[in-house]
């Protein structure tokens, strides 16, 4: 095949629209024994009555074992029988970190039994010197494992250079 039909080729593939991208990801970095206490700290806490949430506000951070997840504001909602946390919804310039991995979004849900995070908007991950971006990141935290769709794109730096 000559070098010119290759090209052709390479660029009528590229060229082709893709409803959805969709890249599966490791993240050993970000496994977590999801039955740790969650302990969450920020400048103002509101409790709502009627549905039992609790809503910390103001340089939020939650803290799981080696897991962060900063934000601007975190709701917290409860179990229906009260004994524990259901999930958290993140929203105001997300951070999760682990010792190895991080990750950006305008939004994140953490539902606790599953151990699946779900960050939403314009989401930027970087592990060591890759980094990997789209439009939604889902995380199971208890096997390490993830997807990013949406647009997806991913930049890394080959072994030897800085």
């Amino acid at each position: 095949m000559s070098h010119l039909l290759r090209a052709l080729c390479l660029a009528a593939v590229l060229a082709s629209p893709v409803a959805a991208q969709q890249a599966d990801i490791r993240f050993g970095g970000l496994q977590q024994d999801t039955s740790l206490p969650v302990e969450v700290t920020s400048d103002t806490l509101s409790v709502d009555q009627a549905s039992g949430a609790a809503v910390f506000t103001g340089n939020v951070l939650a803290k799981q074992g080696e897991m962060r997840l900063a934000a601007e504001t975190i709701r917290v909602e409860y179990t229906s029988d009260g004994d524990g946390i259901d999930r958290l919804i993140a929203s105001g310039g997300v951070t999760l970190v682990s010792p190895t991995d991080a990750a950006e979004a305008a939004e994140a849900v953490y539902t606790i039994a599953s151990g699946n995070v779900v960050m939403t908007g314009n989401v930027l991950l970087t592990q060591g010197r890759a980094a990997i971006s789209g439009e939604t990141l889902t995380v199971n935290l208890k096997d390490g494992t993830g997807t990013m769709t949406g647009r997806v794109k991913t930049i890394f730096t080959p072994g030897g250079a800085p």
